[in-house]
């Protein structure tokens, strides 16, 4: 890994839109951790899905109601949730705000958006 790769500069790391008013950006990785932006506009939904990586997003700002294995809970600005690695989970948006998601191991299906 050389030096340029260990910082994640917000400013030179584009947004990428998935539709629905979800926007990702994916700020820094190696092969065992990622860690990724995720911006909702409100109502609009991460769909239930599942995925071998474990995950931990952290409310940044904004209000989404989270399910993760059938146990619905509403999350706020500081809140976290994690999710355990194949467990069915998704959110909606109640307020815009961006999450903050963490991954182990990384998401390589993240790294490119096509």
């Amino acid at each position: 890994m050389t030096m340029e790769n260990l910082f994640g500069i917000d400013q030179h790391i584009a947004w990428f839109d998935l539709g629905n008013g979800v926007q990702r950006k994916v700020m820094s990785h190696n092969d065992q951790l990622m860690v990724v932006k995720v911006r909702f506009a409100k109502g609009a939904i991460g769909e239930l899905h599942t995925h071998p990586h474990i995950q931990i997003s952290y409310v940044s700002s904004g209000k989404f109601k989270f399910s993760i294995a059938g146990d619905e809970h509403i999350l706020r600005e500081g809140d976290t949730c994690i999710v355990p690695a194949n467990a069915v989970h998704g959110c909606s948006c109640l307020e815009a705000g961006e999450l903050i998601d963490s991954f182990t191991p990384s998401r390589t299906d993240f790294l490119d958006p096509r």
